[in-house]
């Protein structure tokens, strides 16, 4: 089971490479095993060319400690740690600093629900957190990374969204699993740049309403969706 969660993670990395997600080595994904408490995700600054499904670490979910792999896992695994835990129903996490969402993200901005692109897969702006204080980066920079976009989601549902901009840095999203969290990578950078291009048009756009941004979202999603095949 291991292995193919391996195999997995690997593929959702190349992706987010193949996808214009990543510059240089700036990205990272993982994916859980929730019954063994498992979680694989990329090695530290290995490049994406020589990236292989072998280097892939994995990690123990409840203490942190690497249980698979020879090399140092992503310098994020303690913000993808925190995450798991406190969002028990994802099953992959996706951090990158793509354009258009790091731009909002260095702007302390969430992204505004302007049009019905954004409704299918965000039920409201995409969040962003507060920015961190001197003493959380100085003590535990990654583990508070962690810790800033659960208190963001304290009144919101992780699956209405799926994506978080953590101010001054860039945007962290997930899935159902690693493929998934993709997935919502890309839409958010696909979203991200949206609203910008919306605003240089019209910087006095208003949101969109709510019954079409309700529709939208739950036509995709939630009990009554009916988007797509069965």
């Amino acid at each position: 089971m291991i292995e193919s969660l391996k195999q997995q993670v690997f593929a959702a990395n190349q992706r987010i490479v193949r996808s214009g997600l990543v510059t240089g080595t700036f990205g990272n994904v993982s994916g859980i095993d929730r019954g063994r408490g498992l979680v694989v995700i990329k090695p530290s600054g290995v490049g994406y060319g020589v990236l292989k499904a072998v280097n892939m670490v994995v990690v123990s979910v409840e203490s942190g400690d690497v249980v698979g792999g020879t090399l140092r896992p992503s310098s994020d695994t303690p913000t993808h740690l925190v995450l798991y835990r406190a969002f028990p129903d994802i099953g992959g996490i996706v951090h990158t600093h793509s354009l258009y969402a790091t731009a909002w993200a260095q702007a302390r901005r969430e992204i505004p629900a302007l049009g019905s692109t954004h409704a299918d897969y965000f039920n409201g702006p995409v969040p962003c957190t507060r920015p961190m204080t001197d003493e959380e980066i100085a003590l535990d920079y990654e583990t508070n990374t962690g810790q800033v976009i659960v208190e963001r989601f304290a009144d919101l549902d992780p699956s209405d969204f799926p994506a978080v901009l953590v101010a001054n840095h860039g945007p962290f999203c997930w899935g159902s699993s690693s493929e998934e969290a993709v997935d919502h990578a890309i839409y958010t950078e696909h979203i991200a740049r949206l609203a910008s291009e919306t605003l240089a048009i019209d910087p006095s756009v208003p949101p969109i309403g709510s019954a079409l941004l309700n529709r939208h979202f739950r036509r995709k999603h939630g009990p009554a969706a009916y988007y797509g095949q069965r």
